[in-house]
């Protein structure tokens, strides 16, 4: 069982940066690869980055490609995601989720574990 939090969302304006954390409990969070998601209002929940349980594979949806990185620390059972240049068409709860083959996917369906979501808002 992996339990996931997230925080570091906020109100920013275009052009700011934000960073997230999703912390996890559980010992077996260093075997999950992870990933953030993000759903706006009246959209459906889509892909945003993934990490390998190592840390040696990351994986970008392209809209967020050389804006967002995604980071792990398996000493502190935390991810990260990054945020430079926000748009406001970044505006979006973001989740993160843990996967467990370990490899990452861009596909919600594989993840095994979700957390609450926290909010990220860009004004104009």
């Amino acid at each position: 069982q992996v339990q996931l939090v997230e925080s570091g969302g906020g109100l920013v304006q275009a052009g700011g940066s934000l960073r997230l954390s999703c912390a996890a409990s559980g010992r077996t969070f260093s075997s999950y690869a992870m990933g953030w998601f993000r759903q706006a209002p009246g959209k459906e929940r889509e892909f945003v980055a993934a990490i390998s349980w190592t840390g040696g594979s990351t994986y970008y949806e392209d809209y967020v490609q050389g804006r967002f990185t995604i980071s792990r620390d398996n000493a502190k059972n935390t991810v990260y995601l990054q945020m430079n240049s926000l748009k406001p068409e970044d505006t979006a709860v973001y989740y993160c989720a843990a996967e467990g083959s370990g490899l990452g996917s861009k596909d919600e369906y594989e993840y095994d574990y979700w957390g609450q979501g926290t909010q990220v808002t860009v004004s104009s």
